[in-house]
């Protein structure tokens, strides 16, 4: 285990590295932050541990142990506005850690997932920060919630290389309408669904459609596994399906590990572009720890035991 000032020290010189390789960014009115890129983008990732259950608890942190290595932290207010400022950085970091870990991966495909996103009790009254952007919707895991719909494409050793989110009540497959048409054909406002790493897709039956299939092979090159909804007429055997099963269930992992360790679960935005910068954040924290465990000889997804808080 690694203590959280190596942690860090770690993540800095790899975020460093990463940014080095970004365009500059774009000049903004007032007066220059406080933080450079590289010290947004690093703390913008090590502040989605659980082990901080709020912005507000992890700042109380950085405050007390990190000034030593942040003389020039701002207030808080500050820093979430640099962290929202640097939105298209922390993406392009995570981007490129995920496709880092998926060079010369030789099973060349991806997984896809859709999974619900609480922001809200769903019985509360009233319409909640995010009217127009969340809505009611039902997911598996958590049954009838009011939140966002996150859409996953993760490789087989658990690297996320793209993700989206829409509204809660979004179908899977309207979700990976947008998402194959950006990788197709990139989109500069959307940046985090990222580049392919495979053309081929496995999925589970939320994505299944002959049609919609069919549309997503000739239009975006994208070649979708999954197996029919139940009563279709294209029976799958159930020997096929576990397999299918037992390939997929890398991306409920990697759910799980965003949802618990990076507290995805316990999220309660009240603006979009902040929860697009903390869900690219908590993307490239998991991706640099996959990274960090491959460089320890440790198991790629040993994520609980990394640090010794």
């Amino acid at each position: 285990m690694l203590d959280p000032e190596t942690f860090l020290t770690e993540l800095y010189v790899v975020a460093d590295e990463l940014c080095k390789t970004l365009p500059p960014a774009l000049p903004r009115p007032g007066r220059d932050g406080a933080l450079d890129r590289s010290e947004v983008v690093t703390l913008a990732l090590f502040g989605q541990w659980a082990e901080f259950p709020s912005e507000r608890a992890f700042y109380r942190y950085a405050r007390r142990r990190l000034g030593a290595l942040f003389p020039t932290l701002p207030d808080r207010a500050q820093f979430n506005r640099s962290v929202r400022a640097h939105l298209d950085a922390i993406t392009a970091v995570a981007q490129a850690l995920g496709r880092g870990l998926a060079v010369g991966d030789e099973r060349a495909f991806e997984v896809l997932d859709g999974t619900g996103v609480r922001t809200r009790n769903a019985k509360r009254r009233g319409a909640g920060w995010l009217c127009g952007q969340a809505d009611i919707g039902w997911c598996t895991r958590v049954g009838w919630y009011e939140g966002l719909r996150l859409l996953l494409s993760v490789t087989p050793h658990g690297a996320i290389t793209g993700w989206g989110i829409g509204p809660a009540s979004t179908n899977d497959r309207t979700l990976a309408d947008t998402f194959f048409a950006v990788r197709a054909q990139p989109e500069p406002r959307l940046p985090e669904v990222g580049r392919p790493v495979s053309d081929c897709y496995v999925a589970d039956m939320g994505f299944a459609g002959q049609e919609r299939e069919k549309r997503w092979r000739q239009e975006s090159g994208a070649v979708v596994i999954c197996p029919p909804q139940t009563g279709s007429k294209r029976a799958w055997p159930k020997p096929l399906k576990r397999w299918l099963a037992g390939i997929r269930q890398i991306v409920e992992t990697v759910n799980d590990r965003l949802l618990t360790a990076c507290r995805l679960d316990r999220e309660r935005p009240h603006a979009l572009d902040g929860l697009r910068a903390r869900l690219a954040a908590k993307v490239g924290l998991h991706n640099f720890c996959l990274r960090l465990n491959h460089t320890l000889g440790r198991p790629s997804l040993a994520v609980a035991d990394l640090i010794d808080w």
